[in-house]
């Protein structure tokens, strides 16, 4: 059989076993092949793949379990991103900031980790200068020409700079070889990363550049680097030994990780993020494979991609799926966070077309299962990787923030027991502050929502709040005014100044919110991004009697700060306000469940909970309102005159709410008797009670009991018909007019009749 002769430009070899015997590379298939080879040639540049790995990303939109899709809501934003208020750095340093249990993995002898076989498989071996895949452990490229090696360079017991000895290869990955090492004079293990291809030019100047800075990185989360030696001409990083397993490989055997024990691994990958972004650097590259749990704590591993973000020459590495889809134009902070949300999204659900169809992309909520049923961790993953970067977090401690914020929320799902904590953005619930002083039923009102803090950077903040402490609103709006005429540049005053014009608005018959909306256009000029806008829009819309408007705005809110329950609250009572009352109940119960320290969600949960027909479900809703709050006994109020009431509002769907039961009525006077009630709120409470007992006994809907007591009167009907004159009577004393004449002749109407 005839040889084939290498037809490669200026060569002369012989192909044997598809491979030229003197430059090494496959022989060409096709003459087009060939006309890349030589263009290549002609221009010493390698070849470029015909599908390059950064893609643009497509412009779709995932849907949450809400209905919404907030990253369209940004598509009409235009105008440069400020650096809008972040929230502030978590104190709490340890996994999962205390709030989960992380299972505990076996310790191993490092030796263990060795390899039995160095050798990158065949699926894993490409080309660096054109994305190839190739066959063979080291030759040329077929593609573009390049030489390639992937043979590991270092054998057990060869010893690297005098004092490292070689235990052996224990993993490989996009830029090198790695492998376990013993320090000869400290007597500890270290890892030893060289070159995965030691003929890439481009890896050896990645691992230069390494040399110069990554020294300076020292973060009790990030491996730490201990040395830079040469061997036989090729350099390594001497680094800390990580015991333990990778993400990837617990993802591996395990399958979809629970949420709460994800998220508290990627919070704590942003505290390590953090610190290399404060330093000008970038990772890059980051996905399951670079974070290693080793006992109770993560390690950020494998810096080979890291690059200064400044570094307008450094080499560009990422992988599919993972990277954003505009780090091909360099990698910034946010291209990075990106990964990040990525690398969540992979830890707690299965992506179908991971790397195709969803290759920038999140499933629907309704198409998955973890995103319908979380709702928050979903907004959070839709912004961290939101098509426009300037939509996403834009730093990680803003992103670890609002990442705690979510995982309070999963846990005290997951617990039943609420994780509250002090907001960095918004003060408290307001409903205890303004509620009036009877016991009248709470209904849904803007002014029960949380108020925002301060920005402490803005240029006017101590005028501000100088300003604030002013009792009388009209004399405080001048005082704004002023703020906002001598200091142009600062959002804080025109925010402040919008929301008091928002607030003079609602107490006036014919409310001008004019004023308010233009100053909220302004800052909008200044800052398309700060969400600060449609909280205060929302705000104004609601007092409007908007309430759909003021949804969509508080939606964006949510999508914006996915960790934090004032926006839910929000989100919830614009909702109801439109009589959306399932998905009000939805967002109140996050609340409620969350931080019993917003009794606004319970109330408001309340409400919706009769909307929807079910009695039982309102009481236990303000049954979560502690002791501790000044809305506690409002909140047993509340509870009775739910049991007894009669003539509640008409449900959705249901056309007549049941009557209360004989367990409902005892409950109601139970709840009574617990409390120390006075005057007309007491007697009003104890008339619904025995009228609503004595209409059941009446009408035969529970039978006369003479061994259980209602607010002291047997279950009987002589004794509720005393009991209830007596508290008629008691009534029209403290009252005066008609309504003291209306009383009598109700106490006459209800009294027993007697022959005398």
């Amino acid at each position: 059989m005839s040889k084939l002769t290498c037809t490669r430009n200026n060569c002369n070899g012989t192909i044997d076993d598809g491979y030229c015997d003197t430059c090494g590379m496959a022989a060409l298939k096709s003459q087009s092949e060939l006309d890349i080879a030589l263009a290549a040639t002609a221009s010493n540049q390698p070849a470029q793949s015909s599908s390059s790995s950064l893609k643009t990303a497509p412009n779709s939109a995932s849907v949450t379990g809400t209905g919404s899709s907030p990253t369209n809501n940004r598509s009409s934003r235009s105008g440069t991103r400020r650096s809008a208020p972040t929230a502030g750095k978590s104190s709490r340093r340890q996994l999962g900031a205390g709030l989960v249990s992380i299972p505990e993995l076996p310790s191993t002898a490092p030796e263990l980790a060795v390899l039995a076989e160095a050798k990158v498989p065949e699926n894993k071996r490409f080309c660096a200068g054109c994305n190839q895949a190739v066959k063979r452990d080291k030759g040329f490229c077929t593609k573009c020409g390049q030489k390639y090696n992937f043979v590991p360079s270092l054998a057990p017991g060869d010893v690297v700079g005098g004092q490292y000895e070689v235990k052996g290869a224990i993993a490989y990955g996009g830029l090198g070889w790695i492998y376990l090492g013993f320090d000869n004079l400290l007597s500890r293990y270290v890892v030893l990363k060289g070159l995965l291809n030691s003929e890439d030019a481009a890896s050896a100047a990645v691992a230069l550049a390494e040399r110069q800075f990554l020294a300076a990185v020292k973060h009790p989360n990030i491996v730490g680097i201990y040395n830079f030696v040469t061997h036989a001409a090729e350099g390594y990083i001497v680094m800390e030994y990580v015991g333990g397993k990778t993400l990837k490989e617990i993802r591996k055997e395990r399958g979809t990780l629970p949420v709460a024990e994800a998220i508290a691994y990627i919070h704590r990958v942003l505290g390590a993020f953090a610190y290399l972004h404060q330093l000008g650097l970038v990772y890059c590259d980051f996905k399951p494979d670079n974070v290693m749990l080793e006992g109770d704590d993560i390690k950020l591993i494998d810096l080979g991609g890291a690059r200064k973000i400044d570094d307008p020459d450094g080499d560009i590495y990422g992988t599919i799926g993972y990277a954003a889809p505009e780090a091909g134009e360099g990698p910034t902070v946010v291209s990075d966070l990106f990964t990040i949300g990525r690398t969540l999204a992979v830890l707690v659900t299965n992506i179908s077309g991971f790397s195709t169809e969803h290759q920038y992309t999140l499933p629907s909520a309704q198409s998955d299962s973890v995103f319908a049923q979380q709702e928050s961790l979903y907004r959070f993953l839709l912004k961290a990787t939101a098509p426009a970067a300037d939509d996403r977090f834009q730093n990680a401690e803003e992103m670890a923030e609002q990442l705690l914020g979510v995982l309070r929320e999963v846990v005290a799902a997951e617990t039943k027991t609420p994780r509250p904590a002090n907001s960095s953005l918004f003060d408290g619930d307001r409903l205890a502050l303004i509620a009036s002083g009877d016991f009248s039923p709470i209904k849904p009102s803007y002014l029960h929502l949380p108020n925002l803090l301060i920005d402490p950077k803005d240029p006017a903040a101590n005028v501000i709040l100088n300003a604030s402490m002013t009792t009388d609103r009209d004399r405080r709006i001048e005082q704004l005014k002023k703020v906002v005429k001598q200091v142009p540049i600062s959002i804080e005053a025109k925010l402040r100044l919008a929301t008091n014009l928002i607030d003079r608005g609602a107490t006036e018959s014919a409310g001008d919110f004019t004023e308010a909306e233009l100053l909220l256009e302004q800052v909008a000029q200044q800052d398309a991004w700060d969400w600060r806008v449609d909280w205060y829009r929302g705000k104004s819309l609601l007092a409007q009697n908007r309430p759909q408007e003021a949804q969509a705005a508080f939606d964006r809110v949510y999508f914006d700060l996915p960790g934090e329950l004032a926006p839910k609250l929000a989100f919830a009572l614009a909702a109801e306000q439109g009589q959306n009352y399932q998905l009000a109940a939805q967002m109140y119960e996050i609340v409620e469940r969350t931080d019993l320290n917003y009794p606004t969600a319970a109330f408001g949960l309340t409400r919706c909970r009769l909307m929807q027909g079910d009695r039982n479900a309102a009481v236990t809703a303000l049954q979560h309102v502690p002791p501790t709050s000044n809305l506690y006994t409002r909140a047993k109020v509340e509870i009775a005159r739910i049991l007894v009431d009669r003539q509640l509002p008409v449900a959705i769907n249901i056309p007549k709410h049941p009557q209360p039961t004989i367990d409902e009525l005892k409950s109601a006077n139970q709840t009574l008797e617990s409390l120390t009630l006075e005057g007309i709120e007491k007697y009003r409470l104890d008339r619904q009670v025995l009228e609503t007992a004595l209409n059941l006994l009446t009408s035969k809907a529970i039978a006369a009991q003479n061994n259980l007591t209602i607010l002291g009167q047997p279950l009987e009907e002589i004794k509720l018909r005393e009991g209830l004159e007596k508290v008629l009577r008691s009534m029209a004393h403290l009252s005066t007019g008609e309504e003291k004449i209306l009383l009598v002749d109700e106490a006459n109407r209800v009294r027993p009749k007697t022959l005398f």
